[in-house]
């Protein structure tokens, strides 16, 4: 990895920033998709506040806008442009949606939204979808991880990668996977969201740690490697830019650099969140045991004083238990 460094610092001196970070890629679908799903979540607030004492987070409405924001950087902006242009450039878009947008969009809860922001039949319609086995199937947290760590080296180091810079709509698929994989893969470490298979913090921490590996293992395939992947990249002369090669070394070590920092710095909050629960269940048990002892308290000072002054008897003598008295038999020696 150190000697791919030098080339991410040099090559990109060569990229013209003035023609190239000020090119956009505005397309159709997924305009419409980003715009129809940012007015539908809104609605739900809405409608949310409307039927509700409670009012929805503004917190989570501003996380998933966020979330929705990075999307559209990451496919309309000069980044969408040139991510058929260079391979580093597609795993910048590739972190921006998985690593970045993904948890913002978790944070937004939109499923507990459609859930709760509903009424009458769609309310129906959406709890049963969200009811289903196949809804629990793919909401289950093994599940998520499955797909992320079948999508990242997939995407990246197969000829499904080659498709899809020949072909539009598995463009507009990979980035839509991204995005779908980024939520569920994010969702269970959020955890702010109903579950029927809720990760305890603990395993938050071990889902995360078990993840950076696919990261590690698809940016060292890459910074490995000694030719060009994907053929398309043969058709067309940049002018610009590092070499095939050089490429293909600088994306895997985004991936392998970044993709593993984000990874560790997501960590953070989940342990953070870790102590502040275990510091209130310490509280609260502290406190239960401070209110049983006082209540022995209590009940000692009923009983005629402070254990072991004898029960506040005149004499001074401790009390016996009845069935410790003794009989009438004892009497008559």
């Amino acid at each position: 990895m150190p000697a791919v460094l030098p080339v991410l610092a040099t090559d990109l001196r060569y990229i013209p920033i003035n023609r190239n970070f000020g090119a956009t890629e505005i397309g159709a679908v997924p305009t419409v998709m980003l715009v129809g799903v940012l007015v539908l979540y809104l609605w739900g607030v809405r409608h949310f506040n409307a039927n509700h004492d409670e009012r929805w987070s503004g917190w989570r409405t501003a996380a998933f806008v966020a979330g929705l924001a990075v999307t559209a950087v990451a496919i309309e902006s000069f980044i969408g442009a040139y991510d058929d242009v260079v391979f580093f450039d597609h795993m910048i878009q590739h972190l921006m949606l998985v690593m970045v947008a993904g948890p913002l969009l978790a944070l937004g809860a939109p499923l507990d939204l459609a859930d709760r922001g509903t009424t009458g039949g769609v309310h129906q319609a959406v709890r049963s979808v969200l009811g289903s086995r196949v809804a629990e199937f793919i909401g289950h947290p093994i599940v998520a991880f499955l797909l992320y760590a079948i999508l990242i080296p997939v995407t990246h180091l197969t000829n499904l990668y080659n498709l899809t810079l020949t072909n539009d709509l598995m463009h507009d698929t990979e980035h839509l996977a991204f995005v779908v994989v980024g939520y569920l893969f994010w969702r269970p470490v959020v955890g702010i969201e109903p579950s029927r298979h809720p990760l305890i913090i603990p395993m938050r921490l071990v889902y995360l740690f078990f993840a950076v590996p696919i990261d590690t293992f698809t940016g060292v395939a890459l910074v490995s490697t000694g030719h060009e992947l994907f053929p398309y990249y043969l058709t067309f002369h940049r002018g610009w830019g590092p070499s095939l090669v050089d490429d293909l070394h600088i994306g895997g070590t985004i991936m392998w650099v970044f993709g593993d920092s984000l990874m560790g710095l997501a960590m953070v909050p989940v342990v953070m969140q870790w102590f502040r629960d275990e510091d209130r269940r310490t509280a609260v048990l502290d406190a239960e045991l401070d209110a049983e002892l006082a209540r022995q308290a209590a009940a000692d000072a009923h009983e005629g004083g402070p254990p072991g002054t004898g029960g506040g008897r005149p004499d001074g003598q401790a009390r016996v238990p009845p069935d410790a008295r003794p009989g009438p038999a004892s009497n008559a020696s």
